[in-house]
């Protein structure tokens, strides 16, 4: 199983390779489209590789839909916890009573009484 694991990070990072080849040219990323720009005194430019675009992208998305599922999932963590603060009370709750219930007998008769 652990060379079927490093076999698909291989390929993975060969797809990887091959995309960041293929997209070698340079784009420019603008913040703001060319007619809103006309509005604000600032609209910065930057050049960089098309591939990063493609990867960044991909990560950006990858990091949104982590936070997304996490946020989605808060009510079902919150729901275990609960239970296991409930369940830890009640377990106390249990060790009290057999503690009252075998207070006035013999050890080991409480512990044979215990085990059956």
């Amino acid at each position: 199983m652990r060379y079927v694991r490093y076999l698909c990070i291989a390929v993975f990072a060969i797809a990887l390779i091959a995309v960041a080849l293929a997209n070698r040219s340079m784009v420019s990323l603008k913040l703001l489209p060319t007619e809103v720009s006309g509005w604000f005194a600032l609209n910065p430019e930057i050049q960089v590789p098309l591939f990063i675009v493609i990867l960044g992208s991909i990560i950006a998305g990858l990091l949104v839909g982590f936070v997304w599922e996490w946020i989605r999932e808060y009510g079902q963590r919150a729901e275990a916890a609960r239970q296991a603060r409930e369940m830890r009370r009640l377990e106390r709750e249990v060790a009290r009573l057999k503690g009252e219930k075998y207070q006035d007998q013999d050890e080991v008769l409480a512990l044979l009484d215990q085990a059956s």
